[in-house]
């Protein structure tokens, strides 16, 4: 039975267990843990964790409900873009995306920044990029980009929370950059086969 599970995406695989593992150790260490390696904040650049803690925030998540909430969506989207793009491209997506919104959550707010709402959102941004073709925009871009992002300007005016929806817009800009930019989707033999049978 074991042999027939199948690693399928490893990227976003171990992305889950790692985040998993990190909430344990939350609970564990009455979230002591938590703050030091898996929020980001402001700190001493000669404070080795510092650095850590600029990718080491969308590995942290307050509780179970928060954890679930983002990996729900991270499951459904990921390995079907993990899959489109390959295992390399897809890493470094999510490497830039929470580099990219731990530097500005230390640039532009006095609070610690944790979970995976950042790379949600760049998923979600990417995977209406997956029909693009050559000098075109989708129209499921323009209707994702409004409907998500748009909501997200909206609580930002209106709704006071402790979500930052600035991560969220920063995480969505990024997986529409890459779904623009990244150029040819990356195919498996197996898919490639397949379309050549096709033809």
């Amino acid at each position: 039975m074991l042999k027939r599970i199948h690693y399928n995406s490893p990227v976003i695989l171990t992305l889950t267990l790692l985040s998993l593992i990190s909430l344990v150790f939350g609970y564990a260490t009455d979230k002591a843990s938590t703050m030091l390696l898996f929020s980001v904040y402001r700190g001493s650049l000669s404070d080795i964790l510092f650095y850590f803690r600029l990718f080491g925030h969308v590995l942290g998540h307050a509780n179970w409900e928060h954890f679930i909430n983002n990996f729900l969506l991270i499951l459904v989207l990921g390995p079907m873009l993990e899959e489109k793009y390959g295992s390399k491209q897809m890493i470094k997506m999510i490497f830039i995306t929470a580099i990219t919104t731990g530097v500005l959550n230390i640039a532009f707010s006095n609070h610690a920044l944790l979970g995976a709402s950042g790379i949600v959102f760049m998923l979600i941004l990417l995977s209406s990029f997956a029909n693009l073709q050559k000098g075109k925009i989708p129209l499921t871009v323009i209707l994702i980009a409004i409907i998500y992002l748009g909501e997200e300007v909206a609580n930002i005016i209106l709704v006071k929370d402790n979500i930052s929806q600035f991560t969220h817009i920063v995480g969505g800009i990024c997986g529409g950059f890459f779904g623009y930019f990244s150029g040819a989707p990356h195919q498996t033999k197996k898919n490639s086969d397949k379309n050549q049978m096709q033809l």
